[in-house]
């Protein structure tokens, strides 16, 4: 018997944590001292929230937008949080970036009054989202209108949760689908450089394009 997919949708409050930083010296204090959860909200779950594309955390988007410091926020957007297997490990490397910035420009401007960077962490519920699929045409079907934080769950946050890059579609789609070739072009769609709404649609062109050949196929 086919396992069946079983969408899941998650949803987040905003909880703030009584921190704000006005500088990049006492940001990077903060990033040092900040719970996991913090760091979390304002990396691995940046898209999850429809910022610009143009950075993909918010401490770059602070840096290049607040304190106007485009190289820093070059530099840090260039981190891939997927990369690093715990917070702790990503923190480091916030911090080390941070860091060599500051041994060159050891004096940085502050942000302008009332646009501090305000340290946030979020609480999420995760519950079934209404659809599920046993077989690519059905997925197909329910991709399309799933919820953006459905795509984000199954997407972005099992990257974090499965480890090794592997987000749940993939993995279903391989280990029970049995269409490895398009399990791997789906998994190599690149999180930081999509919106979840780019994901989407690049999804829907993978398995479309499947479902079009296999029907073909009993066609003819």
């Amino acid at each position: 018997m086919i396992q069946v997919f079983e969408f899941q949708l998650c949803a987040s409050i905003l909880k703030a944590t009584g921190k704000k930083a006005r500088n990049l010296r006492e940001l990077r204090d903060l990033i040092e001292e900040i719970g996991d959860d913090s760091i979390y909200h304002h990396t691995y779950q940046y898209f999850l929230k429809g910022h610009a594309l143009e950075y993909t955390n918010d401490f770059a988007q602070w840096a290049g937008e607040s304190l106007e410091e485009r190289v820093l926020a070059e530099h840090l957007s260039n981190i891939d949080p997927y990369d690093f297997s715990n917070i702790g490990d990503l923190r480091q490397e916030l911090l080390r970036v941070v860091d060599d910035y500051l041994s060159n420009f050891p004096e940085p401007r502050d942000a302008m009054r009332g646009d501090d960077f305000h340290f946030n962490q979020t609480i999420t519920f995760v519950f079934p989202a209404g659809f599920s699929s046993r077989n690519l045409a059905e997925f197909l079907m329910a991709i399309k209108h799933l919820e953006v934080g459905s795509i984000y769950y199954h997407f972005y946050e099992a990257r974090m949760r499965l480890g090794k890059g592997v987000d749940d579609f993939s993995a279903w789609i391989s280990d029970v689908i049995g269409k490895k070739d398009l399990a791997d072009r789906i998994r190599c769609i690149d999180p930081l450089m999509h919106s979840i709404e780019g994901v989407r649609q690049h999804i829907i062109e993978e398995v479309d394009a499947v479902v079009r050949q296999d029907i073909e196929e009993v066609l003819s």
